[in-house]
């Protein structure tokens, strides 16, 4: 059964900084596109970072572009978001998920919008920016 549990979400002050985790199970990070995506109040579902086979294929979002990197712990099958340089505009619900095969191009394009094409979600994690 595949799962996916995001955590370490909390309340920081601008330009502060935060690592959220995804522990999965019934699935490999290597063959499988993995995504973080956000949704702020009132407003939709975004991608933020997503990566495939092993990082070779990365997208981000320009709003996190040299904020927001991603890394992975194949062994605990673990993938961490490290923000920084936060904003208050990053107040979002972070979740993670993951798509199941299929073309990786297509999963990353779909990193470009709300992620429609990820077929697992895990439980969000919410991350609040004061100013």
């Amino acid at each position: 059964e595949v799962q996916l549990q995001a955590s370490g979400g909390g309340l920081v002050q601008a330009g502060g900084s935060l690592t959220l985790s995804c522990t999965a199970s019934g699935f490999t990070f290597d063959d499988n596109a993995i995504g973080w995506f956000r949704r702020a109040p009132g407003k939709a579902r975004e991608g933020v970072l997503c990566f495939s086979s092993g990082f070779r294929y990365t997208y981000s979002a320009d709003s996190v572009k040299g904020r927001f990197t991603v890394s992975s712990d194949n062994a605990k099958n673990t993938t961490y978001l490290h923000m920084n340089s936060l904003k208050p505009e990053d107040t979002a619900v972070y979740y993670c998920a993951v798509r199941i095969g299929g073309s990786r191009f297509t999963a990353l394009d779909s990193c470009r919008s709300s992620g429609r094409v990820f077929d697992y979600w895990g439980r969000g994690t919410q991350v609040t920016v004061s100013s």
